[in-house]
């Protein structure tokens, strides 16, 4: 019997949410949005025994993949993102200059991914669904009652639309179609700030309570 576990990593100097999402009955588990601190994500799979099985990206902002390359390189996890973010994963090291940080390309990702696309790991599945406007290549995943949405939404707030890629129009659309119809209980695991759920921000968001009844 499956028995899922969630740990959650905030890290570096943008205290960006790095996820393990583990089958801890199975002993697997997954990394999302491997950030800067890859040595302590590594240590904390360590700690726990877990076998890593993939890396999944969310997008492809340089808080959110500073670690692929370590990571990567010391467990051979297949890295897997939506393809129309990999122009801004393969800008890393310029994205790095502009944050005095040397860093080198990150490794090819092995799967591409795509709305609908089934992920597992151990006996658990999660949905992509895919999730434009703060990236143009931006995913979320979606089971068991929570969804891992990256920078789209936040507790009490939405992703920015003002970095390259962004589209405002299009993050409340993915905001309305793909965030708002889910249950009121779906917890929301954000790749900055606390947890939340759908219910709080669908009453409280001051930026979702407009777009809410636009829908």
């Amino acid at each position: 019997m499956s028995k899922l576990q969630v740990v959650a990593l905030p890290n570096g100097q943008f205290v960006q949410n790095c996820y393990l999402v583990a089958d801890s009955a199975a002993g697997e588990a997954v990394m999302i949005d491997p950030g800067e601190e890859s040595e302590r994500f590594l240590a904390e799979l360590q700690s726990r025994g877990w076998a890593l099985k993939s890396i999944w990206l969310t997008h492809a902002h340089i808080d959110h993949i500073m670690g692929v390359g370590a990571v990567h390189g010391a467990t051979h996890a297949p890295i897997a993102l939506h393809p129309l973010d990999r122009p801004l994963y393969d800008a890393l090291p310029a994205y790095g200059s502009w944050v005095g940080r040397r860093l080198e390309t990150p490794p090819p990702p092995q799967v591409q991914l795509a709305a609908g696309q089934l992920l597992t790991v151990g006996e658990l599945q999660f949905e992509v669904r895919f999730t434009p406007g703060h990236s143009p290549g931006s995913v979320s995943f979606l089971g068991h009652g929570m969804i891992f949405g990256g920078d789209v939404l936040f507790s009490g707030s939405v992703g920015r639309t003002d970095l390259p890629g962004g589209d405002a129009l299009t993050l409340m659309s993915t905001l309305q179609t793909e965030f708002l119809r889910l249950p009121d209980s779906t917890i929301v695991y954000s790749g900055h700030g606390p947890q939340t759920t759908i219910g709080v921000e669908r009453h409280t968001n001051p930026f979702l309570t407009g777009a809410y009844r636009l829908g």
